[in-house]
């Protein structure tokens, strides 16, 4: 072979190892700005906000505060926010306060209403109530606790299915679903 094809050889193939090493450091380039805009567009798209806290009055001045460590946005309704880690207090006008928590929770922001699910706690005064379910409205004026209820004071401990609570008169209802079985009370001695 000629000096002239040799060379011809070596620059044909300088120039098809310089295209590779550019297309890789290229495509590198693209490939770490795709990441960094789809990174930008989940930070910016996301839903979820920590430490939530939601405060409201009803009409005769009770207030009542919810926080959560995380709440989440529901994508088909803005005005439902999911809670994880749920607390809330109600500073009841005239009486006690009661304090509630749950392992999740479901927020209206635009009536207010909650649902607290799973290892419902409902304490008052020397009232313990614990369910699986609560369901609180302040247009019903209401506090529905439900699913393996157990309530316990300094005198009695009581199973039912249902604990229906009237935030404004704190008159109960506890009842039974089915018919044929009974509300189980214990007296403590």
């Amino acid at each position: 072979m000629s000096k002239k094809i040799i060379v011809g050889i070596i620059i044909v193939f300088s120039f098809i190892v310089l295209g590779l090493i550019f297309l890789k450091i290229s495509n590198k380039k693209s490939v770490s700005q795709i990441n960094e805009i789809e990174k930008e567009e989940r930070s910016y798209s996301s839903n979820i906000i920590e430490n939530v806290k939601y405060s409201s009055k009803d009409p005769r001045g009770n207030e009542y505060v919810i926080t959560a460590l995380e709440g989440e946005i529901d994508i088909n309704n803005s005005n439902i926010i999911f809670l994880k880690n749920v607390k809330a207090i109600f500073k009841l006008k005239n009486s006690n306060n009661v304090l509630i928590s749950s392992n999740f929770g479901k927020y209206n922001i635009n009536n207010f209403d909650t649902i607290f699910s799973k290892n419902v706690i409902i304490e008052y005064l020397n009232n313990n109530i614990s369910g699986g379910y609560l369901d609180f409205s302040i247009e019903r004026g209401s506090m529905i606790v439900s699913k393996n209820v157990v309530y316990n004071n300094l005198n009695n401990i009581l199973k039912a299915d249902v604990f229906n609570i009237d935030i404004n008169t704190k008159d109960a209802k506890i009842f039974m679903l089915e018919n044929n079985k009974k509300v189980n009370i214990k007296y403590k001695q």
